[in-house]
């Protein structure tokens, strides 16, 4: 696969598409690829020991939030928190 075939490069593509079913639909996938991002580097700052305040700080949010949103799926997923 050439960088022009990658997932980032059609995204890309379709980010700036004036058809607004096409960017909508981009919007869709950065949403999505956006919560995929976040999940693997909580998750990776929970297993090098980050507490929850030092992850809301970093994401900018508050330490209630990151946990809410984060603690239970790792918790279901059997990681200790």
């Amino acid at each position: 696969m050439s960088d022009a075939d990658s997932p980032a490069a059609k995204l890309a593509g379709q980010v700036t598409n004036k058809d607004p079913a096409i960017g909508l639909q981009a919007v869709v996938s950065l949403r999505r690829l956006l919560e995929e991002l976040e999940r693997l580097h909580v998750d990776n700052a929970r297993e090098q020991g980050w507490t929850w305040q030092s992850i809301a700080t970093a994401l900018q949010v508050s330490r209630q939030s990151v946990h809410e949103k984060h603690a239970s799926r790792r918790k279901a997923m059997g990681k200790e928190d």
